[in-house]
């Protein structure tokens, strides 16, 4: 048994938030003593483990904890998917680090600003509005967007649904996990964007693989072939298949 101090020095994880996790329930103590002190044994540590590799991946803890809390969790299936997310993101960082070094070859006065070019995502938005401006849900969207919400934050937690999606492409559309995943993708997609129907969900697949800037995104967070993938995915989940 460790005590939370000492579990805050292994893990780098403050006293503080181990408490809150307590609190939320998160990761509960093995024992609390008669003093009040908090005790952890090597599953709770396991389980720490497991937490901070989601935060890594940028998982929200509301997220993690229903992952962890799945009666069906499978720790090894899920390390498996955290390992395939994180080389994801080192491969994210590599082509970063490039560019900077790039960069830093030509000097400053020769950069090239192609790689901030935000022209494709004003694009999007004029195609999205003129398609559905007159619609509740991208109403809702402009309203979250005038209030100041930064949609570009839920972009990693998007990606990681899609690279989850792409780690299940063996299975069938239609299995249980595959569906799973695609509920989650339709509530966080109205958690984060515009409440999003199974009317809207199913034009969204259509667009996954219909707009060929939608598939090279998905495919590159979830491996060739997760679009299409999806799309189908969401067609079952929509009942059209």
């Amino acid at each position: 048994m460790q005590t939370v101090n000492q579990v805050s020095k292994q893990s780098g994880v403050s006293v503080r938030t181990l408490h809150h996790y307590d609190a939320i329930g998160l990761l509960k103590p093995t024992k609390v003593t008669p003093a009040g002190y908090r005790l952890y044994d090597d599953t709770a540590l396991r389980r720490l483990q497991s937490i901070l590799l989601f935060r890594e991946l940028q998982f929200p803890l509301k997220e993690i904890k229903a992952i962890l809390d799945r009666p069906d969790f499978d720790p090894a299936q899920a390390l498996a998917q955290q390992i395939e997310l994180l080389e994801l993101q080192y491969k994210r960082i590599g082509q970063l680090i490039s560019f900077a070094r790039e960069i830093q070859q030509k000097g400053v006065t020769t950069m090239d600003f192609q790689a901030f070019d935000k022209t494709e995502i004003e694009q999007y938005k004029a195609e999205a509005k003129k398609k559905w401006g007159n619609t509740p849900a991208y109403q809702e969207y402009e309203e979250k967007r005038k209030s100041g919400q930064d949609f570009e934050k839920a972009t990693p937690g998007l990606m990681a649904l899609f690279a989850e999606l792409g780690a299940l492409r063996q299975l069938s559309p239609a299995d249980g996990a595959v569906q799973e995943k695609i509920a989650a993708l339709q509530a966080f997609i109205t958690a984060n964007y515009y409440t999003c129907t199974k009317e809207i969900l199913s034009g969204l697949g259509q667009m996954y693989v219909g707009d060929e800037r939608f598939t090279r995104s998905i495919d590159q967070a979830g491996g060739h072939g997760t679009a299409q993938f999806v799309s189908r995915a969401i067609a079952v989940y929509c009942g059209e298949e």
